[in-house]
């Protein structure tokens, strides 16, 4: 009777044993490294994507920049041209009014009165068709001036005789407006090579991040814990360099995550 009841017993032990939930298992460092691992793999993934969209916005800025330097460039070019041929045209205007300066000038010594008032009569003509205001204003002239006028204007004041193109202010000042064009297509151009500068910066930085991820990839080809636990160590220095190297690079001008969209 006392070898059943404890045959009775051995069942019910060996019943509730394999019942019983068994206890559970820590995690071997093996199993904390691969986490490790994937985490940095996914965060690596991503941050290689980010950089290389951004390096590829930079690059779409250089390219509009180049762009917009070229055009303005060409407008300058334009405009400078114009700015050329406006000079001559005005540098002959002032040679005929000088001409008729000096014709009333000599009639006024030798007391031809005619010849005076048939100058004066030219130079209101010529002045009136192609005189600028800009150099009626350097040499004082007036558009509503009769003959008596002119002669009283040629005789008595130093401006009338007196080249306006002997003044670098005056010359240049044809040049304003191209050179304005050109300046800007400077400064475009040189902000199309910092895109271009920052866009190979963003390439580098996604190098840096491809090498992290062969490192991650390789890590399971060792067996021993201590050679997988450097080369992880590695890959987490590369992973935080990249990263503090990626945030000290600009972002592109008028950056703007939500507006992607429609934020």
């Amino acid at each position: 009777m006392e070898e059943i009841k404890e045959e009775i017993k051995e069942e019910v032990k060996e019943e509730a044993a394999k019942t019983a939930p068994e206890p559970k298992k820590r995690r071997s460092k093996d199993d904390i490294l691969e986490i490790i691992i994937a985490v940095f793999l996914g965060i690596t993934a991503l941050a290689t994507a980010w950089a290389s969209w951004i390096g590829s916005l930079h690059g779409g800025n250089m390219s509009t920049n180049y762009t917009k330097s070229n055009n303005l460039a060409s407008e300058g070019n334009s405009l400078w041209n114009d700015a050329s041929q406006q000079l001559i045209q005005d540098m002959q205007v002032w040679n005929m009014i000088s001409d008729y300066e000096v014709e009333i000038l000599y009639a006024d010594t030798t007391g031809d009165v005619d010849k005076m008032g048939e100058s004066a009569y030219k130079i209101k003509f010529i002045c009136a068709d192609n005189l600028s205001d800009e150099m009626a204003a350097k040499i004082n002239y007036n558009f509503d001036f009769d003959a008596d006028q002119i002669i009283d204007w040629v005789k008595n004041d130093p401006l009338s005789t007196e080249s306006p193109f002997g003044s670098p202010e005056f010359v240049d000042a044809y040049y304003n407006e191209a050179q304005e064009k050109l300046d800007e297509s400077e400064k475009v151009f040189l902000e199309g090579q910092k895109d271009n500068s920052k866009g190979d910066t963003f390439n580098l930085v996604t190098v840096i991040y491809s090498v992290v991820l062969f490192m991650l990839g390789i890590v399971g080809t060792f067996r021993r814990l201590p050679n997988r636990l450097a080369i992880t160590i590695v890959a987490i220095c590369g992973f935080i360099f990249g990263t503090i190297f990626m945030f000290t690079i600009p972002m592109p001008t008028g950056f703007n995550f939500l507006g992607f969209f429609g934020g």
